[in-house]
């Protein structure tokens, strides 16, 4: 996800993004650790996503 998407994005859409990418997360580590994934470069993505959210987040809360 891209920070221009995150920007544009209501702050309630923010925290439920950051939810779903959270156990998107949790899950893609526990089967890249059960059996390797094809394609690992998806859990930086992912991981990646979760801080642009958490940012976007702190920094609207710091707004309010």
């Amino acid at each position: 996800m891209k920070q221009q998407e995150i920007t544009k994005m209501s702050i309630e859409d923010v925290r439920d993004n950051l939810s779903n990418f959270s156990e998107k997360y949790a899950k893609m580590k526990l089967s890249h650790s059960v059996s390797p994934m094809e394609n690992p470069i998806q859990i930086k993505d992912t991981r990646r996503t979760i801080a642009r959210l958490k940012t976007e987040l702190t920094k609207r809360e710091a707004q309010a």
